[in-house]
């Protein structure tokens, strides 16, 4: 229990202390603009809300996601109703390319709960009506960003995401994530790093696993 405790605690350490500004960085070098714990507003109207629930609806009882058509429903209604306060979680990652496209990303650990997905996709979905609210007229993109692939070399099991997700437009894991923001070749340059780390603190690394003997 002790170990799992520590592997947990690890996956959250390197989502917020190193992928987090490692994915900042990296973006910096293709984008015009990169932040990370970005803060996307405050302020959804009352429509998106309720067509946001509307989408989350059609979704459990088995639709079809379909991330450009959710995204067109809720411009529609990003400004009718009253204007709310709504406090979302910050944008691990926020992006903005050179044609203006808005890209969000929300960073997970490499095997999220399945059981969160539901509320994963409202916070996407959130993020959009927001940010719209302000901006109805932005070429806007949010999604789930998984660093890492934990079935390498077999592909990552997409499949269990699908259901709440649209895998083709508002999911990114491993070398999809970190070739966009860096562009080709950026994964594998980031694995040599991290290889070339762990080689140089195996000692360190295997006096502290050694605790847990």
């Amino acid at each position: 229990m002790a170990l799992f405790s520590f592997i947990h605690s690890l996956n959250t350490t390197f989502g917020t202390s190193i992928f987090e500004p490692v994915a900042e960085t990296l973006a910096s070098l293709k984008f015009p603009v990169a932040k990370k714990q970005f803060v996307v507003g405050d302020t959804i109207s009352e429509q998106a809300q309720n067509e946001i629930q509307h989408i989350i609806n059609e979704l459990t009882i088995g639709g079809n996601p379909n991330k450009k058509d959710e995204i067109e429903r809720i411009r529609n209604v990003c400004k009718q109703g009253k204007m709310n306060k709504l406090k979302t979680v910050k944008v691990d990652l926020f992006v903005k390319s050179n044609d203006g496209a808005i890209h969000l990303f929300d960073l997970k650990t490499a095997k999220p709960n399945i059981s969160n997905f539901k509320d994963f996709k409202r916070t996407l979905l959130e993020w959009v009506a927001i940010y719209l609210s302000e901006n109805p007229d932005a070429n806007i993109n949010s999604y789930i960003a998984i660093p890492y692939n934990p079935y390498e070399p077999e592909p990552y099991e997409r499949w269990t995401l699908k259901g709440m997700l649209d895998l083709d437009n508002e999911l990114k894991v491993a070398e999809e994530f970190w070739d966009f923001l860096g562009g080709e070749g950026a994964y594998l340059d980031l694995l040599n790093c991290f290889e070339r780390v762990g080689i140089e603190l195996r000692q360190e690394i295997d006096d502290y696993f050694s605790n847990f003997k």
